[in-house]
């Protein structure tokens, strides 16, 4: 059981964390200029920012365990995301151009969860998904759950082999523990996120490499937090949330509540944050997000609010 103080402290983290990305938002940060060429071929260009919100913030609509504030904040956003993204329009445009990417599922995904949705986008998938080339497009794969989970929260047509995905990540081999590094710490945590879809389904987790995280995400928390790496440290408190029981105890959460300021933002690292606000909210915003969705899968772990949708 989560005991009361990590409750505690993760709601506030994650509520003042929300908060930031509302007002940052609200204050034009994130925003497309109307005088901006979108690159329809950089994945990073306006795409990346504004889906992480919409992560986070249908996250907290999903499982209702924030106060009707948060809840507000939580709406705007993707209200906010969603005209930016012209409704989804700028995701079709990207789709239909760029065949084999997936991001713009796995961004619309967010959106879909929440209630928003673009048929002639999921039209349009549905047919990729009956290209060859689509299926033998050579990704990672912590990538391929990602899709697939994305398709299952849609609700498009899919039988993925759960167990064959899983065991093709890197977590599914269970690793000498002490060989993982940066890179592997995020595809631990990606692979989790979407085996369980985020935590609505802690049994999506086979057996072994749940057995794996309880021994060893305690120690990695204890590493990560000792060299302040904050946004893997946040990534690995939602692997916490998302496995069932928490492994972990109260440290990765007061390291976090200890180095966020005031105002919300939380450093993805020890290094100075910028004051510029624009270069503030693009180093920092995703571990924002991630606080954000740490806290939230945390509460709804914790009041049994968490259910499977689709």
């Amino acid at each position: 059981m989560t005991d009361t103080l990590v409750l505690a402290t993760a709601q506030r983290l994650a509520s003042r964390a929300l908060g930031w990305l509302h007002t940052s938002h609200r204050n034009g940060l994130g925003r497309i200029p109307d005088d901006i060429v979108i690159d329809l071929a950089d994945p990073n260009d306006v795409y990346k920012p504004l889906g992480e919100v919409a992560l986070a913030a249908s996250l907290v609509l999903r499982d209702g365990v924030t106060g009707p504030a948060d809840s507000r904040a939580a709406q705007e956003l993707l209200d906010h995301a969603w005209a930016q993204l012209r409704e989804g329009d700028l995701l079709y445009e990207r789709q239909l151009r760029h065949l084999t990417m997936t991001d713009p599922l796995e961004t619309y995904a967010h959106f879909a969860r929440a209630g928003y949705r673009h048929p002639a986008l999921e039209e349009l998938l549905d047919s990729l998904s009956r290209l060859r080339s689509v299926h033998a497009a050579e990704v990672q794969p912590n990538r391929r759950l990602a899709v697939a989970n994305a398709r299952r929260i849609v609700g498009l047509g899919h039988r993925p082999d759960w167990s064959a995905l899983a065991a093709g990540t890197w977590l599914g081999a269970t690793p000498e523990p002490w060989t993982v590094n940066w890179m592997t710490g995020y595809q631990v945590t990606h692979t989790v996120f979407h085996l369980t879809d985020w935590g609505a389904r802690p049994d999506g987790l086979p057996a072994p490499m749940l057995d794996y995280l309880r021994d060893w995400l305690p120690v990695w928390l204890d590493i990560w937090a000792e060299i302040g790496q904050w946004d893997l440290v946040a990534e690995l408190l939602v692997v916490d949330a998302c496995i069932g029981e928490p492994a972990t105890g109260r440290q990765g959460w007061e390291a976090l509540a200890t180095v966020q300021r005031e105002d919300g933002l939380l450093p993805r690292d020890t290094d100075p944050v910028d004051e510029d606000p624009e270069r503030a909210f693009r180093d920092h915003e995703h571990t924002a997000v991630v606080a954000v969705v740490a806290g939230d899968i945390t509460l709804a772990r914790a009041l049994g609010a968490t259910t499977a949708a689709g």
